[in-house]
């Protein structure tokens, strides 16, 4: 080009990517013909600077073929001067980089967003709410952090198949986005959980406002192709500056109020507060206190014998864990339980009291009755552990022991049954193999079915001490303790009953024909000492059939 911006050398390469023949280029000014207005200075600029001197390397703007077709160019520009080395004019040099740039975009968007939705991924999210709480510092205007979840997305996802899963996905975005403003952001975290960031908040009981709205968008049936969906979400709100400033703290914040609000049952909004927080802080101590409970010795074993009703003598005990926390006391199961299937303790700890239960009945088989038993009880989270089973550790302790199978009894609750995937059907197979025999707990609390009784070789039934705690008192639960009795009894099962504790309970059982009471005489757990103990009394006494005589000990 002259000094005036007018070219005068346009060669083979500028024909080729621009489709402009030289003859339609030569004399005619690049900047105001051939570039777009929105970058005519900013090129015109890089172009004066030559002619001044100043040359500029690797300078990147779009120019538009004669198709119209955006190229986006490279450009570096040189002085070019005359023999008296006065500036005449300027050399550009521009290379075609619209592959090169469409790849970067395209890696650039695969890495911050999400490729089924569209939205925002993990990685854009983080970045976004950065820059949230940047801004909330300088306007001092709050924003929100909302964590979402969809309810049992997963049986759902089986259900329709993973294609109608994705289509099911993109929809719940689209309508999460539809309750937001533009200037707010809607991302996929993975799987079926989402984030939201409520930004510039003049009110914040406008944040539980949209919640509520997004609860209510998604409550709606889903059209998929010729089927129809419906799911429900939990979701989580923590604001800032009033509950964190730190995005750490928020990102957690918010992921325990979600998990609140799904704990108590899903499609319901939880907001993060002071008292949340403490529980919270308990919970993490107590998970990262567990993690070294057993090293430490503070997991003890607890045994609850089962009477016979007929004649009142103890065959079986079931064994209980106790944690003798340091600071918090006696810790209950159903307190550090649901934390260890949680952590995945879960299975460290089901092998440990599998041991301990294991060499106490070896023990009481010897000394006071062969056909003696311990019942343990184990988690669903030990049922699916990807294929892995408990046969090659626990049937090692049952050999270690010179035991039977039938020493021990595996109670399992109606929800390992309702959710048996192959891993769970395969490890109660290869436990029946090994001759240990199956209880169903909680019978009639669940999902109760007679198709799992008949699936699944079940041995026992224990009724939920709910119903039989209320015999006599409530005449519906009598009944249905009495139609579980009689329907064990037909599909040839034993019936244990949990909670039995007063004269009248048992009576009402033992007119049933209930074959055990857990709970009757020994309302609590004792430990192996005291059971022993029991068992020799019980041993010395050679009780009559009735077996009322026994006093209760330990």
């Amino acid at each position: 080009m002259d000094a005036d911006g007018k070219v005068n050398v346009w060669n083979q390469n500028a024909e080729s990517i621009t489709r402009y023949d030289k003859r339609e280029v030569m004399g005619r000014n690049l900047v105001s013909n051939f570039i777009s207005r929105k970058y005519r200075d900013s090129v015109g600029k890089v172009l004066s600077d030559a002619l001044n001197g100043k040359e500029t390397a690797n300078f990147e703007f779009p120019l538009f073929s004669k198709s119209g077709e955006q190229i986006d160019v490279l450009l570096n520009s040189t002085t070019r001067r005359n023999a008296s080395g006065e500036a005449v004019g300027v050399i550009g040099v521009g290379q075609d980089v619209t592959e090169q740039k469409r790849a970067n975009d395209l890696i650039w968007k695969q890495a911050h967003y999400d490729i089924l939705t569209g939205l925002p991924n993990r990685r854009m999210a983080r970045d976004r709410l950065e820059e949230t709480i940047k801004k909330s510092r300088r306007t001092g205007l709050p924003f929100a952090l909302l964590m979402l979840d969809i309810d049992r997305f997963k049986e759902v996802n089986d259900a329709l198949g993973h294609a109608q899963g994705d289509l099911l996905l993109v929809e719940i975005g689209r309508r999460i986005t539809k309750c937001v403003r533009e200037s707010d952001t809607v991302s996929r975290l993975g799987g079926d959980e989402f984030a939201i960031i409520l930004s510039d908040l003049e009110q914040i009981e406008k944040s539980g406002h949209v919640a509520q709205k997004i609860i209510e968008a998604l409550a709606m049936p889903f059209r998929l192709g010729d089927n129809t969906s419906f799911v429900s979400a939990s979701m989580g709100i923590t604001l800032s500056p009033n509950d964190a400033v730190d995005s750490d703290t928020l990102r957690v914040n918010a992921d325990e109020a979600m998990y609140l609000a799904k704990k108590s049952g899903g499609n319901r909004v939880c907001h993060y507060t002071k008292a949340l927080r403490k529980s919270n802080e308990t919970r993490r101590r107590m998970l990262s206190d567990l993690r070294g409970a057993l090293l430490k010795k503070q997991i003890k074993v607890q045994y609850q014998p089962i009477v016979e009703i007929a004649t009142g003598k103890i065959f079986k005990a079931e064994a209980l864990m106790r944690w003798q926390h340091p600071e918090f006391g006696v810790v209950e199961p159903k307190r550090f339980i649901p934390l260890a299937e949680e952590s995945g303790l879960i299975h460290e700890l089901g092998d440990w009291i599998f041991q301990e239960a294991t060499r106490e009945v070896a023990r009481w088989r010897e000394l006071f009755d062969p056909k003696f038993q311990v019942s343990v009880n184990v988690s669903p989270v030990q049922f699916r552990q990807n294929g892995k089973s408990h046969e090659p550790l626990w049937i090692r302790h049952l050999r270690r022991e010179d035991l039977s199978g039938r020493s021990l009894i595996v109670e399992i609750t109606e929800g390992v049954l309702v959710k048996a995937e192959m891993s769970v059907k395969e490890n109660l197979l290869l436990l029946r193999k090994a001759g240990i025999q199956v209880a169903l707990d909680d019978f009639g609390t669940g999902y109760s079915s007679l198709a799992y009784l008949k699936t699944f070789d079940i041995d026992y039934l224990k009724i939920d001490q709910s119903f039989v705690r209320n015999m006599g008192a409530d005449t519906d639960d009598q009944a249905l303790c009495e139609g579980i009795i009689v329907m064990a009894h037909k599909l040839g099962l034993k019936v244990i009953a949990e909670g039995g504790e007063t004269e009248k309970q048992l009576s009402i059982l033992e007119s049933f024909g209930c074959d055990y009471a857990q709970g009757w005489l020994y309302s609590k757990a004792v430990t192996a000492e005291n059971l022993e103990i029991i068992l020799q009394k019980q041993a010395d006494a050679a009780l009559p059939v009735s077996g009322r005589a026994l006093t209760p000990t330990g």
